[in-house]
């Protein structure tokens, strides 16, 4: 895997972030949050509030993803 993401957005707190292996890509959803000590952080745990944007999130991945592969035929 590579050490830089081949692409990231986020919709509210939620990140996706995709990368390229070799033409396979993957993809990690998160969300940031703040810590009782204030730092923020990410975690792959999400509520139902998040679920909305967590599908955006996925879909424009998938979109994304798509257009590379597209491109690369």
């Amino acid at each position: 895997m590579s050490h830089t993401p081949a692409y990231k957005f986020k919709i509210g707190l939620i990140t996706a972030t995709i990368w390229n292996n070799d033409g396979f890509y993957s993809v990690d959803l998160t969300r940031s949050y703040k810590s009782q000590d204030g730092d923020w952080r990410n975690t792959s745990s999400f509520s139902h509030n998040d679920l909305l944007n967590l599908s955006k999130c996925a879909e424009r991945a998938e979109n994304w993803i798509a257009k590379q592969l597209a491109a690369n035929t």
